[in-house]
């Protein structure tokens, strides 16, 4: 029976403020990544700085991996650091800084400052991904393990809610073409709503004698746990599956906004409408896939979430295909075009996709924060990084291969589902700690 007294009481009531502080930071560092990364200066950065010329793409790509390969690089290191040393915060916030400063910096870019624009995105995506790692480090202490689910849920839901709240107020400086004005913006709107977690959130500091410096440590503890990877084998395996799924994940995220523009021709304006769609469904499938992973365990849920991800890429193949019998078929139900009727069925694949995008993330931390080892939290979601990180290397490179080696999208489209093919397969390997704890109960 639980204990009513108004101590117990105010110790709930201080927890359940720890934890919507925390995911205030998701609702604040998503317009970071909605506004720079999957929109606004993604296209800025095509059509102004790289001067419309397709070799922008190649540019853009190459800024995405090269902060995707030093943030992976780093993250297990940092990790490492921040658990010897209870450093969380410290860490978290020069990275948070370092995203805020960079992006407001974009502001001053104009046409033909690809290196500058390089540079700056490069220190803003590694300020935003490196972050991430200290972020998610904080959600084993803030609940327990029971509520991992549902917490996790919590903050992507925030996150996505946070994207909503940026494009809206984003959208008169769109409409009256201030573009390079949303930079300052988004940075503005990050530094305002992370800071209460600095303010609030405590991050204990331990007074230790250090013989060799922190890199040193760092990278001594990450070969360490490399060598005794076959201590942790459900974990190892886990990781595994992650890096295949969240590939498709990621590439779906990169390129959505790109395929929306330059293959069914969106306007700005539906381009809004269409993220405005997976952001909203995104926030209702993270908080329903936070209260299903708790009430029947994270790779249960997982495996669903994969499941939706594989039917929304079998139906983005066929439903963008003018010649499709069932895209005629549907147009003239609809007493439409065939061009109109895929442009149509791309919000319907935004929806889908949308709705499992923020829970296969939230449920993946949920569960990693499950297999993890009490002492070695910080350091091994610095491999969940690298594993996540790494994924956005390969991913849109295989995209981008199989389109250009076949001319056709829709076929890099259907080649991602190998990776969610590949990423369940290894997942139900897993061991389920939901199982080995209803076991134990019973």
């Amino acid at each position: 029976m639980s204990d009513p007294s108004p101590k117990n009481l105010n110790t709930k009531k201080q927890n359940r403020f720890h934890v919507f502080v925390w995911t205030l930071f998701d609702f604040a560092n998503t317009s970071y990544s909605i506004v720079v990364v999957t929109f606004i200066f993604a296209v800025y950065f095509k059509d102004i700085i790289s001067l419309g010329k397709p070799v922008g793409d190649l540019y853009w790509s190459f800024g995405i991996s090269i902060s995707m390969i030093i943030t992976a690089i780093l993250s297990p290191i940092l990790g490492a650091i921040a658990d010897y040393s209870a450093g969380k915060k410290r860490f978290l916030l020069f990275f948070t800084l370092l995203c805020i400063i960079s992006t407001s910096l974009l502001f001053f870019l104009s046409a033909g400052d690809i290196l500058w624009g390089l540079i700056l995105f490069v220190l803003a995506n590694i300020g935003f991904e490196a972050g991430l790692v200290f972020y998610d480090a904080y959600l084993p202490e803030l609940t327990t393990v029971k509520n991992y689910g549902r917490v996790s849920g919590y903050g992507f839901a925030m996150g996505y809610l946070g994207s909503l709240a940026i494009l809206l107020i984003a959208y008169p400086f769109i409409k009256q073409n201030l573009i390079r004005e949303t930079f300052p913006l988004s940075a503005l709107f990050f530094l305002i709503f992370a800071a209460p977690l600095f303010l609030v959130l405590s991050d204990s500091r331990k007074k230790i004698d250090r013989p060799r410096s922190y890199i040193a440590i760092g990278l001594y503890r990450v070969s360490s746990t490399i060598k005794n990877l076959k201590h942790y084998k459900n974990l190892a395996t886990f990781l595994i599956a992650f890096f295949f799924y969240i590939e498709g994940v990621n590439t779906v995220i990169f390129f959505a906004g790109n395929y929306a523009k330059s293959t069914l021709n969106f306007s700005m304006n539906e381009l809004i409408v269409f993220f405005l769609i997976v952001q909203t469904t995104a926030i209702i499938g993270s908080l329903t896939f936070g209260i299903i992973s708790d009430s029947i365990g994270q790779k249960k849920s997982l495996v669903i979430s994969l499941l939706i991800w594989m039917f929304t890429i079998v139906f983005a193949y066929f439903s963008s295909d003018v010649n499709s019998s069932i895209i005629k078929s549907f147009a003239e139900f609809f007493s439409i075009s065939s061009t109109e009727m895929i442009r149509a069925s791309f919000y319907v694949v935004g929806l889908l996709a949308g709705s499992v995008m923020g829970a296969t993330q939230s449920t993946s931390r949920s569960l990693m924060s499950k297999l993890t080892p009490e002492d070695k939290k910080t350091e091994f979601f610095g491999f969940y990084s690298l594993f996540g990180k790494s994924s956005a290397i390969v991913g849109p490179l295989v995209f981008g291969f199989v389109s250009y080696a076949t001319g056709s999208q829709r076929i890099a489209i259907l080649s991602l589902g190998i990776f969610f093919i590949i990423g369940l397969t290894i997942l139900k390997k897993v061991e389920d700690p939901y199982v080995k704890q209803n076991a134990r109960i019973s």
